[in-house]
């Protein structure tokens, strides 16, 4: 790591943009260690098979039709930064007017890339797989989806976990395998997230909160979150309920710093979205089975309210 590398990147922040991205990504990457991509060719093997068996499990038993991108990434910790540099600049530069400060343009670039920088790196040391619907894909043609593995991360996590890696790696890759079931089972479903995180950002850089998107985001994030937890459960086709409760533990895990990064980067926020979108889902399942619960995907109108979070039946007899 080279902390004085990262500062300096970041107050050097320069050009017309809210945000200096090559500052972002040199910033980011120069606090974190890129991790080992030494892998064997029967642990590449072993991912490309872990998520062809999860495509084909998950099919079967969730009865949803989708398919999982030709190749899958694997990362080191440098590789998924350069990645989500991408997505988010393609995210917020749309929205450049209604981040920037009129009084201290230079101040607010400063800012926003050093606030981004250490979302990224932070993030980079934790994250272990992503499946990427592409929102705000620029290239007509290019891949509409992709799957990404940080290899060093579940590597080091699974050490961690005294679990198995080549049984870890196998749950992580049903894990990002669910969402892809889900982003392909919806198609509007990117368009639609994309909408509200455009209407949610636009009003906090406004100084304003608008309410109703930000809890029709919430409530489709803990739709796709909860979801996911359902299939994985019941898709996976191993005893796990000791990884289970070492993977509740992480996420809840970590010291008082690692907790007060956590927080402001609002992943306390994504811990309550698996949670409560698991217990919505299974109540679903248990009543009326996967099928029933499949079609939270047929529209956004049958996407659960915040109330009918807290109580199925109301979104079962709405749906029905």
């Amino acid at each position: 790591m080279d902390l004085f590398r990262s500062v300096d990147a970041v107050v050097s922040a320069s050009g017309d943009g809210v945000v200096d991205w090559a500052a972002v990504s040199e910033a980011a990457k120069s606090g974190t260690d890129p991790g080992s991509l030494d892998v064997s060719a029967a642990d590449r093997e072993g991912y490309a098979t872990d998520v062809r068996d999860a495509r084909d499990r998950i099919r079967e038993v969730g009865g949803v039709a989708f398919d999982v991108p030709e190749t899958i990434s694997l990362q080191n910790r440098h590789h998924w930064i350069d990645a989500n540099v991408d997505t988010f600049r393609r995210l917020i530069e749309p929205m450049a007017e209604e981040f920037d400060q009129p009084l201290f343009p230079g101040a607010s670039r400063v800012v926003n890339t050093g606030s981004m920088s250490f979302s990224l790196a932070f993030l980079a040391r934790n994250v272990l797989g992503q499946y990427d619907p592409l929102l705000l894909a620029e290239a007509e043609g290019g891949p509409t989806h992709e799957l990404y593995f940080v290899h060093p991360n579940i590597e080091r996590t699974a050490e961690e976990l005294n679990v198995d890696f080549p049984r870890f790696r196998r749950w992580i890759a049903f894990h990002e395998v669910t969402h892809a079931a889900e982003f392909g089972t919806a198609e509007w479903l990117p368009e639609y997230l994309e909408s509200r995180m455009r209407e949610t950002v636009t009003e906090l850089s406004a100084g304003g909160v608008d309410r109703e998107a930000f809890a029709e985001l919430d409530a489709a994030m803990t739709a796709v979150e909860g979801y996911a937890e359902l299939l994985m459960d019941r898709a996976f086709d191993e005893e796990y309920d000791d990884l289970r409760r070492k993977i509740d533990a992480r996420r809840g895990g970590g010291g008082p710093v690692d907790q007060l990064i956590r927080r402001l980067l609002g992943l306390g926020l994504k811990r309550r979205q698996y949670e409560r979108g698991a217990d919505f889902f299974n109540a679903v399942a248990d009543a009326e089975g996967l099928e029933t619960a499949a079609r939270v995907w047929d529209g956004p109108e049958n996407l659960p309210t915040d109330e009918e979070l807290d109580d199925p039946e109301l979104w079962l007899a709405r749906t029905a």
